[in-house]
C-alpha cells in the first residue's frame, strides 16, 4: 500500500471512529484538558445547567468525550480569585481555560501563553482583551453577546406589556465595557418610542439600594437590566426581582436566569446554543488553531422567556400574542 493511500485510510478510520487526532508541535495529546471558570458571589450558585449542558454538548459533536480523551474541570470564584484559579489550571497543564467575561482579566494575569476562550456581554475590544472582531491578535478569542439590536427590542416587549409606558430606569454596571454603546441603543430607541430613560449606573451590589432609591424618585414605570454580570447573578437578580415586585414594575433583562429569579422577561441569546459554539473555538484550538486566527463571534439565536405568575403578582395580563411567541412561559 502507498504511504498516501495508507494516510488515507489512518484519517478516514479516525473520523470514522470520532476520535479526535490530535498533534501539539510533534507531541499526540492522549487527554485534552479543559479548564472552565465561571464567576460567583455565592458558592451555593453553581454554574447555569443550560450553559454547561450547552458546552458539553457541543464539545461531544466534535467528539471529545469525558473521561474518554476529555478532562473538564470545573471552576468557580470571584474576581480575587481568578489569578489564584489560573495559576493552578497551567500549573496543572490545561490546554485551554474557558471563562466568562467577569473573571478573563484574572484569568489574564496567570494564564501566560495558554489559550482562553472567554463569552462576555459587552465590547472585547473595549476591554482590550482583542486587536480587533476579525483578527484578535493575541491568546484569548471567544463569543459576546453584545447585540445592540436587542436593545430597542427589549423596550418594545415593556411598551407592549405596560401600554402607556413612559418612564423607564435602566439599571446596569458602568465600568462594564460596552455600557456606554448600550445605553446609546437604548437612548435612541426610547427616543423612538416616546419613552424617557432613567439611567441607573451602579459599580458593586452595595450600590442596588441606592439604585432603587432613584428609581423610586425618578418615577420608574419598569426596568431595563442590561446583561453585564453584576446585575445578572443570582442574588443581584432576586434582589431586583423583589423590588420589581414591591414596585408592581415589570423587569426585562438578556437571560433566563433572570427571569428564573423572579422578573418578569428576558430576551437575548439562546443560552443553550450560546455555549454550544462556545464549544466549537474549545475544539478548534485543540485541534491546532491559534486564538489570535479565530474571530469573535455574535450569537444568531435568540430567545423569549416570561414569568407568568411575576406578572399576576404585580397586576399585569401579559398579551396573548407576548405568550405564543415565548420560547419559554414559567408558570
Amino acid at each position: 500500500m502507498s504511504r498516501t493511500r495508507r494516510r488515507l485510510c489512518i484519517a478516514t478510520g479516525s473520523a470514522l471512529l470520532g476520535v479526535p487526532f490530535l498533534v501539539r508541535g510533534q507531541h499526540k495529546i492522549a487527554m485534552a484538558r479543559v479548564g472552565w471558570v465561571v464567576f460567583t458571589s455565592d458558592p451555593k450558585f453553581g454554574p447555569r445547567e443550560s450553559a454547561i449542558e450547552g458546552f458539553r454538548t457541543g464539545l461531544r459533536e466534535r467528539g471529545w468525550i469525558e473521561g474518554n480523551n476529555l478532562m473538564l474541570d470545573l471552576r468557580l470564584g470571584d474576581r480575587a480569585q481568578a489569578p489564584a484559579i489560573a495559576k493552578t489550571l497551567v500549573e496543572q497543564g490545561v490546554d485551554v481555560i474557558y471563562a466568562d467575561g467577569a473573571m478573563v482579566n484574572g484569568i489574564k494575569s496567570q494564564a501566560g501563553q495558554t489559550p482562553i476562550v472567554f463569552t462576555m456581554s459587552g465590547d472585547p475590544v473595549e476591554a482590550k482583551w482583542v486587536a480587533t472582531f476579525a483578527r484578535p491578535a493575541g491568546s484569548v478569542t471567544g463569543m459576546t453577546s453584545l447585540h445592540l439590536e436587542l436593545e430597542p427590542k427589549r423596550l418594545q416587549f415593556l411598551q407592549e406589556i405596560k401600554p402607556g409606558l413612559n418612564r423607564v430606569a435602566v439599571l446596569a454596571h458602568e465600568a462594564h465595557p460596552g455600557y456606554q454603546s448600550q445605553l446609546g441603543a437604548s437612548q435612541a430607541a426610547a427616543q423612538q418610542l416616546g419613552l424617557k430613560l432613567q439611567p441607573v449606573p451602579i459599580r458593586a451590589a452595595a450600590d442596588l439600594e441606592r439604585a432603587f432609591a432613584a428609581m423610586n424618585q425618578g418615577g420608574a414605570e419598569a426596568i431595563v437590566v442590561f446583561s453585564d454580570t453584576l446585575v445578572n447573578i443570582p442574588t443581584n437578580a432576586k434582589a431586583i426581582a423583589q423590588y420589581a415586585l414591591q414596585r408592581r414594575v415589570p423587569s426585562v433583562s438578556a437571560w433566563p436566569s433572570f427571569v428564573e429569579a423572579g422578573n418578569l422577561l428576558s430576551y437575548g441569546p439562546h443560552e443553550r446554543e450560546f455555549y454550544r459554539r462556545v464549544a466549537s473555538y474549545v475544539d478548534r484550538i485543540l485541534r491546532g488553531s491559534k486564538p489570535a486566527d479565530l474571530p469573535i463571534e455574535l450569537p444568531t439565536r435568540f430567545e423569549l422567556t416570561v414569568n407568568r405568575t411575576t406578572a399576576k403578582a404585580i397586576g399585569l395580563a401579559l398579551p396573548q400574542t407576548l405568550l405564543l411567541r415565548a420560547d419559554r412561559v414559567l408558570q
